[in-house]
């Protein structure tokens, strides 16, 4: 409006002098220029001022989608800020990526001396909690109260929430299956195990033929903890675990120290991959990718690499299928409790320089991610998707009925608890894995770390 005001002004002005120009002299037309040009190089200057104030703003985001482990999300990141910055040509977003591992080594080191980036992922409920009570995180409830209204899936939202304040956006809502390749299956006469009996079966016919049973890896510990989780689930059902970290029950209790036997026996029938607790998760998943391995649990955030994504061949994607983790004989779960929640969201940084500006940029990245993460890679996002006006991939939509269908969903074991004792879980999780721990001892050091972690 301000440039359509002074352009009209200067069109009037223009007409004015064309009018005159008959009766005037040159004399006085060079005089007229003269005394014009201070008040032109003013209005010049003044415009160039009015430009200056629109201030140059640099938001500092880190995240955690690389464009060869994670291409889909990065395609997506990257044209969200593209759109953004167009839209805002004052604003400049500085990526910084790093894999699962190294974000989180490096958040923590950041948030030490309190130069976290101004944008940044999180995780929910314990991984959340110390850097809200260090007051790092701003709280982002003018967003859902304002832009964001009644955007966000029921219950997303509050796994972010301390205090009865929000401290990050959730984007994604993941669940865990098992993923299978249909055509190992097919070559060994082996069908989709419905109890854990018959998925043990599984296992002893792909190890005797050879073939890596499951894929892992678990160096990264929290890849193995899916495993433990559900083996505890579907012995002792929802409670236990959930008791054990809330502290209202012991971790000594005889579900979780039977499922930690079940890992030391899946060990024993050589059902993961060669050097699995020393390999990276994205080195695990590529002995399925490269179909050296028959199955591979992971959350449906890997979904983009088995429908989406065009540098995957399409035989393989053809042949992946998923199954939910079997029922235990006696056990207290059933098929339909799942591993999973809300995963990564957005922050911002309490003392970010830009906390204005990047709030709006946020707000903005979540709703735009909500519109496209589902076509264009095959993500559930936190946000509310109408499914019926858009085209998806026939395994999206089988996942996506169950999880519809979800009688519980858990949040992941290293999410849920406090950190020093989702670090213990952690490293027990990769002891028990190498048989370096007894079950027992296994329970026992947990006990003892979410005593320690309850009391800090």
């Amino acid at each position: 409006m301000v440039k359509k005001a002074f352009a009209g002004l200067l069109a009037l002005s223009m007409l004015g002098a064309v009018s005159l120009a008959g009766c005037a002299s040159d004399k006085d037309q060079d005089a007229s220029k003269a005394s014009s040009a201070p008040a032109a190089t003013a209005s010049v200057q003044a415009t160039a001022q009015a430009t200056a104030k629109a201030e140059k703003v640099t938001i500092n985001f880190m995240h955690l989608w690389p464009a060869g482990s994670s291409k889909q999300q990065n395609v997506i990141v990257n044209k969200i800020i593209d759109d953004y910055t167009k839209a805002n040509p004052n604003v400049t977003v500085k990526q910084e990526i790093l894999e699962n591992e190294q974000y989180k080594s490096k958040l923590k080191v950041l948030s030490a001396s309190n130069q976290l980036p101004d944008v940044g992922m999180t995780w929910a409920a314990g991984f959340l909690e110390p850097y809200v009570k260090g007051n790092l995180f701003a709280t982002l409830d003018d967003g859902l109260q304002g832009k964001l209204k009644d955007k966000f899936v029921s219950g997303t939202t509050e796994a972010y929430a301390i205090g009865g304040k929000t401290y990050a956006y959730p984007l994604e809502l993941n669940i865990t299956p098992v993923y299978y390749n249909k055509a190992l299956f097919a070559k060994y006469g082996l069908k989709v195990p419905g109890t854990y009996d018959e998925f043990l079966d599984v296992v002893k016919t792909l190890a005797k033929n050879n073939v890596a049973p499951i894929a892992l890896g678990n160096k990264d510990r929290w890849t193995g903890s899916l495993w433990y989780m559900y083996l505890a689930n579907r012995i002792g059902g929802t409670e236990p675990l959930k008791k054990a970290v809330d502290r209202s029950a012991s971790f000594e209790e005889p579900s979780l120290i039977r499922a930690a036997k079940e890992i030391q026996q899946l060990v024993d029938l050589n059902a993961f991959n060669k050097g699995f607790n020393g390999l990276s998760n994205d080195e695990g998943k590529s002995e399925f990718m490269n179909e050296k391995a028959a199955m591979y649990m992971m959350g449906t955030w890997e979904l983009p690499n088995f429908t989406t994504n065009p540098d995957v061949p399409k035989a393989f994607k053809d042949n992946v299928g998923f199954f939910k983790f079997p029922t235990v004989s006696g056990g207290k779960s059933d098929v339909n409790s799942w591993v999973g929640g809300p995963g990564v969201g957005l922050f911002v940084a309490q003392n970010s320089k830009v906390k204005e500006e990047a709030k709006k940029f946020v707000e903005y990245f979540v709703e735009q991610w909500g519109k496209v993460s589902v076509t264009d890679a095959g993500v559930i996002p936190a946000t509310k998707v109408d499914t019926s006006a858009v085209q998806l991939p026939a395994l999206y939509i089988d996942l996506l009925k169950e999880l519809n269908n979800a009688s519980s969903i858990t949040l992941f074991a290293d999410v849920q608890m406090k950190p020093s004792a989702a670090e213990a879980h952690l490293n027990m999780i990769q002891a028990i894995f190498g048989k370096a721990v007894t079950p027992e001892d296994f329970a026992k050091k947990h006990e003892e770390a979410l005593t320690k972690a309850a009391s800090e």
